[in-house]
């Protein structure tokens, strides 16, 4: 049985951070597509924005993206990092 990731998008809807956290969605499915198991956008207050990965079910989710620990918010080098830790 194949294991696909889950990944989730924890961000503020005070922050107005509805469309960044939409965006960075549609780019990961276009990116990878079939290659993820679900992809969640959950809304949040307080400031947050991050980004964990499930590889699998019985697995811990892992946080790849915190943007009060990076100092902003995921570029374009985020994908490349994402691509290399979840499939190889």
């Amino acid at each position: 049985m194949t294991v696909y990731p889950k990944v989730s998008i924890e961000f503020c809807t005070a922050c107005k951070w509805n469309l960044r956290a939409s965006w960075y969605l549609q780019e990961l499915l276009s990116t990878f597509g079939m290659d993820l198991g679900e992809v969640a956008l959950i809304p949040r207050t307080g400031g947050i924005f991050t980004v964990t990965v499930q590889k699998a079910e019985n697995e811990k989710e892992v946080l790849i993206w915190d943007r009060k620990r990076e100092g902003g918010f995921p570029g374009k080098f985020f994908f490349f990092f994402f691509v290399s830790w979840i499939f190889y």
